[in-house]
C-alpha cells in the first residue's frame, strides 16, 4: 500500500511539473505573441499617421494642379488674344525669311575624295610593281650565278 501511494504520489508530482512546465510555456509563447502584437499595433499606427500625411500632401497637390490648370487656361487665352491683335495689326500677313548659309556640294567634295584615294591606290601600286621588280631580278641573278656555279662545279668534276 505504501508502495502504490508512493507510486502515485510521484505520479501526482510528475503531472505536476508537467503541467506547470506547459504553464510556463505558454507564458512564455503569451508574453511573445504580446510583444509582437505591440510591435505590430505601432506599426499600424505609424502607418496610419503616414497615411494621414500623404492624404494632406496628396489634397494639396491636387489643389496646387487645379489652381496650374487654370493659369493655363488663362495664359491661353492672353496668348490667343495676343496672337489675334498682333494679327490685326500686321493685317494678317506673316512672312518669315531664313538666312541660312549654302550648303557645300557634297557630290564634289566626295570626288575629290575619291580622286585622292584613286591616286594614293595608282602610287601604291607602282611602288609594289617596283619592289616586285626588283625582288625578281635578284632572284633572277642568284639563279643565274647559281647555275653558273654549278656548272663550274660540275666542269671542275669532270675535268
Amino acid at each position: 500500500q505504501i508502495i502504490a501511494a508512493s507510486v502515485d504520489n510521484n505520479r501526482l508530482l510528475l503531472d505536476i511539473d508537467n503541467s506547470k512546465m506547459t504553464a510556463e510555456d505558454f507564458r512564455m509563447k503569451y508574453e511573445n505573441e504580446l510583444v509582437i502584437r505591440q510591435t505590430v499595433e505601432a506599426d499600424i499606427n505609424g502607418l496610419r499617421n503616414l497615411l494621414d500625411d500623404l492624404t494632406l500632401v496628396r489634397s494639396s497637390l491636387e489643389s496646387e494642379l487645379e489652381s496650374l490648370k487654370d493659369e493655363l487656361i488663362a495664359l491661353k487665352r492672353n496668348h490667343e488674344e495676343e496672337m489675334s491683335q498682333l494679327q490685326a495689326q500686321t493685317g494678317g500677313d506673316v512672312s518669315v525669311e531664313v538666312n541660312a548659309a549654302p550648303g557645300e556640294d557634297l557630290t564634289k567634295i566626295l570626288n575629290d575624295l575619291r580622286n585622292e584615294y584613286e591616286q594614293i591606290i595608282e602610287k601604291n601600286r607602282r611602288e609594289v610593281e617596283q619592289w616586285y621588280e626588283v625582288k625578281i631580278e635578284e632572284v633572277n641573278r642568284q639563279v643565274t650565278s647559281s647555275s653558273q656555279d654549278i656548272q663550274s662545279s660540275s666542269q671542275q668534276l669532270t675535268e
